[in-house]
């Protein structure tokens, strides 16, 4: 049985580098919480085996070309390596061990001390990092040896060098998410570290240090020639964090490129589709990445697109997975082998000109000739990753639309809309309107108008299910970004989707399109026997924020943040019953005095009733009397605990203009809401009557 390596003996005369089919840094808080409570609950005189650490010893042909590492290579004997698995866990014990030498220097009793001065038990701090984390050439110090580290040119190799391990003139270093996994684990370890020292002295610290080089135990395989390296990763990462099919799929195309023939595939052009590749996968994970508080989830990038590329197909499971990495990109389909005709040439025997004359010179064909290629081409592999490449930015920016450079104000304006309502299925082909020929910015709001209008009518209105014609809008998607769909096409089928949602021609001679009742109303009818009427509709907040956000185009000064409308703490509310649910205050007994108990329901949830406010309230505030509503409130200690309606949202402003609140200014409130629906979505409620009707309130004159 091979003997288990501690990690002061697997760092010792090997470098490591993490190969381009891999990727980068995945772990989180809850694996970095694994490792840490491991060694900190691990006793002193126990061994802890960690896993497998499999490895592939890099050629001759390919380290003779690394400029940094090839001096130790050469001249110390080092062994270069590629890391098939094991890469998380050792990128977590080099982050570990910075933490440690940075909270050792930052002792005050360390102050002004050069790290060869300062010690760790009996290592200073000068070895450890010589040990286990780079080595300078001597005597110049001009080049320094990462012992581990990233082979290609990958944004995480530069983040770990100057962000993590401290390299200065770092210069403009892109950021991604998994160098948002390098960052927070630095912090975790620093955080965690320093808490630790506090509590128990440096003496412990230098017990952590101690069971992590020597009690943490690996077993390491070195795989062989001819064994099979990317089949390897792709069955060992499975054990651990699984890696994304993002993930799986570049590792897969590199694998790939490794089977063509040399006939087929020189290796020059080997060389530059992996290249493709890696630069491919570089950009969409910095597009991922680039909104370090919201990262984007790769998997739902990569079936967007899948959508967008090819024939959507609708089964159990993840299609997508199954036709990228099992049918199209599977490396049967290099083995696999057509015939491919080349194109026929003309040739002629060489005739003296006197021996014919010119019409009977004849052209004799060259037989045609087939040759076998790969049934996926490299070309095909080729077009793809840089299909995902460009369609990586355009998902960036419909994800995070405010303030973004790349998009017109009103592209910006509309998808951010989209974002808010919920954009439902819509995303593939809002990414492929970017990517199609034809569509300019002027297309592509009318499309995003038509989509959110859709949307709002479809889904929140005539209440239909989250799937309804997604299959045709995806493969509307594929259409137009190969130019087989237009923009007034879309537009038609979207109009299309709708009709249902309106009354015949024959109940009305309106020219706009008069909205259906039953469905909505029946949906609101079950909330008001709850209880909550228009509370609980789902499309509320937006509505409101809608009707806000016309009143701020008019007067200026936005008062409201979306983020904050609809995340509020627990408690707290940011639509507000005027006339609250509980209207125990003697001003709304008086105010709904002759009002049914059951009629009074009907009032506090009609649509009239309910505002947003700029100021998220508790919710034992509702029950303010209106005039105290109308203004501003403050505790004991003078700290404002509610903004009043006079200086709040244009919403809450509107409503303070009442001198009163009761049934009729709620009535005559939700008829103006009403309104602003029509008028919003380009539809038409049949007429007052029909709009009281859907406020839900007793018939009242006013």
């Amino acid at each position: 049985m091979q003997e288990l390596e501690s990690l002061n003996g697997i760092f010792k005369n090997r470098l490591f580098r993490i190969p381009d089919y891999q990727r980068g840094y995945a772990w989180t808080n809850r694996q970095l919480t694994d490792f840490w409570e491991d060694v900190v609950n691990l006793p002193s005189e126990r061994v802890h085996y960690t896993g497998l650490l499999s490895l592939k010893e890099v050629s001759n042909e390919v380290w003779s070309n690394w400029a940094e590492e090839r001096w130790l290579i050469e001249e110390r004997g080092f062994r270069p390596f590629h890391i098939v698995d094991g890469q998380q866990r050792l990128t977590t014990f080099v982050i570990f061990i910075q933490a440690i030498i940075e909270l050792v220097k930052r002792l005050p009793e360390q102050q002004d001390k050069e790290e060869a001065d300062i010690y760790l038990g009996s290592f200073s701090l000068k070895e450890i990092r010589r040990d286990y984390l780079v080595v300078e050439k001597l005597p110049e110090a001009i080049i320094k040896t990462y012992k581990f580290g990233y082979e290609t040119d990958n944004p995480s190799f530069a983040f770990l060098r100057h962000r993590i391990l401290n390299e200065p003139h770092a210069g403009s270093i892109q950021e991604t998410f998994y160098t948002l996994n390098l960052e927070n684990a630095k912090k975790f370890f620093s955080e965690n570290l320093a808490n630790f020292h506090s509590a128990y002295g440096l003496e412990e610290v230098t017990a952590l240090f101690k069971k992590v080089t020597q009690n943490l135990k690996f077993n390491v395989y070195e795989i062989s020639d001819d064994f099979d390296v990317f089949v390897a990763f792709e069955t060992m990462n499975n054990r651990g964090k699984k890696l994304s099919d993002l993930e799986l799929l570049k590792n897969r195309l590199i694998y790939l490129t490794t089977l063509y023939e040399n006939e087929e595939l020189h290796p020059d052009d080997r060389q530059a589709l992996r290249e493709h590749i890696n630069d491919s996968w570089k950009e969409v994970y910095y597009e991922l990445g680039r909104n370090k508080r919201n990262p984007l989830n790769d998997d739902d990038f990569l079936m967007a697109h899948w959508i967008m590329t090819f024939k959507y197909t609708r089964e159990v499971g993840k299609a997508y997975t199954k036709f990228l990495l099992g049918e199209k990109f599977s490396p049967q389909n290099i083995y696999d082998k057509i015939e491919v005709s080349r194109d026929s040439l003309e040739s002629f025997e060489e005739i003296r000109e006197t021996d014919l004359e010119p019409e009977d010179l004849e052209l004799e064909p060259e037989p045609e000739e087939f040759v076998n290629r790969s049934k996926l081409a490299p070309s095909e592999i080729k077009e793809y990753v840089l299909s995902l490449k460009s369609s990586s930015r355009h998902w960036y920016n419909i994800h995070n639309p405010i303030n973004n450079e790349d998009l017109t104000d009103d592209e910006s304006l509309w998808i951010d809309r989209l974002n808010r309502i919920g954009v439902a299925y819509f995303r593939p082909l809002i990414t492929a309107s970017f990517l199609a020929p034809n569509v300019d910015s002027a297309d592509r709001v009318r499309l995003f108008k038509e989509i959110e209008r859709f949307i709002f009518i479809a889904f929140r209105l005539c209440r239909v299910r989250s799937n309804y014609r997604n299959s045709e809008f995806y493969r509307e998607s594929r259409r137009l970004l190969n130019g087989s769909s237009s923009i007034d096409d879309l537009i038609v089928a979207l109009h299309s989707g709708l009709e249902w949602c309106f009354a015949t021609e024959e109940v009305t001679d309106s020219s706009q399109d008069v909205l259906a009742f039953d469905y909505f109303a029946a949906y609101l009818q079950k909330h008001f026997q709850e209880g909550n009427g228009y509370y609980a509709w789902n499309g509320l907040r937006y509505f409101l924020y809608e009707y806000e956000m016309e009143k701020v185009r008019e007067r200026g000064s936005q008062k409201i943040d979306w983020r904050l409308f609809v995340k509020n703490p627990k408690d707290k509310v940011s639509i507000e019953h005027i006339f609250p649910q509980d209207g125990t205050d003697v001003y709304w007994k008086d105010a709904f005095k002759g009002i049914k108990p059951k009629d009074r329901e009907l009032y506090a949830g009609s649509l009239g009733n309910l505002v947003p406010l700029s100021m998220s309230i508790n919710s034992s505030l509702q029950n303010d009397s209106f005039p105290e509503k109308k203004k501003a409130r403050t505790n004991d200690r003078g700290e404002k605990i509610r903004q009043g309606y006079v200086d709040g949202s244009h919403s809450e402003i509107e409503v303070a203009a009442f001198e009163e609140w009761g049934p009729q200014q709620i009535k005559e409130r939700g008829l103006k809401l009403m309104h602003f629906m029509e008028r919003r979505w380009n539809l038409k409620i049949y007429d007052e009557q029909t709009m009281i009707d859907f406020l839900f309130i007793p018939e009242i004159k006013i």
